[in-house]
């Protein structure tokens, strides 16, 4: 199962999902697809979505997905490497009206250079990314000291 997490962010993030659709519509992903929609408006017959639930339902989803495709915030990123999952990450983008500032392409890029997840930003990465899913070893960072965290957050100053 795939799991999309769009975060709660109050702007759309159609991006995201429609990158997911179209490869399901090409037949690239026969998996269940769940998605996390938040204030996205977006509906497609080929993923079960809601807007939100209870975070102890979103970590149950989280358990049983083989693969994240999350935004950039660091919460749900973090919440899905701490449950040992591969995670691909999209950043919320200012040029796109998908966020006020481009804050989360640093995210993503920092937890992509220490190999924690795989950043994508398009069609095309994703499906790059996808194919090679099994060749994806995801390291595995140590949160209990937190450090993980300050150096992100170092990082974005």
């Amino acid at each position: 199962m795939i799991l999309i997490i769009a975060g709660t962010q109050t702007k759309q993030f159609e991006r995201l999902f429609k990158v997911v659709d179209n490869a399901i519509q090409k037949g690239i992903i026969n998996d269940d697809v769940v998605a996390q929609l938040g204030y996205t408006k977006f509906k497609s017959p080929n993923m079960k979505t809601f807007d939100f639930i209870e975070e102890a339902e979103l970590n149950k989803y989280i358990k049983k997905a083989d693969l994240i495709v999350s935004h950039g915030g660091i919460g749900s990123i973090t919440s899905s490497i701490k449950a040992d999952k591969k995670v691909f990450a999209m950043a919320r983008l200012e040029k796109f009206k998908e966020h006020k500032n481009d804050h989360q392409l640093q995210i993503v890029n920092k937890f992509h250079d220490l190999g924690y997840i795989r950043k994508i930003e398009d069609y095309d990465d994703f499906i790059r990314e996808y194919k090679n899913l099994n060749k994806f070893k995801p390291k595995k960072p140590k949160f209990g000291n937190t450090k993980i965290i300050d150096i992100i957050t170092e990082f974005i100053g």
